[in-house]
């Protein structure tokens, strides 16, 4: 009985430890992809565009993103949330 609640104890320690580790390196990432917005002014953000015009780059299928465009979803534009 002693040996089994030593075992959970590690157990428990072992995924807490794991757990704020992944969190940690959740935040570090998050820090460094602010940092880089911030840093850049968004431009960052268009690097992957593939178009030489930034103004067209939202519309261009290679960009992965259109950050001009407010995404609404049907039931909160009609006000039945």
């Amino acid at each position: 009985s002693s040996l089994s609640l030593l075992l959970q104890k590690w157990v428990v320690f072992t995924l807490s430890a794991s757990s704020s580790l992944g969190c940690l390196s959740c935040l570090l990432g998050l820090t460094v992809s602010m940092g880089l917005t911030l840093g850049s002014q968004g431009r960052v953000l268009l690097a992957p565009c593939a178009i030489g015009d930034i103004a067209l780059a939202p519309v261009s299928r290679e960009c992965p993103f259109d950050p001009t465009r407010v995404y609404v979803s049907p039931q909160w534009a009609a006000g039945d949330w």
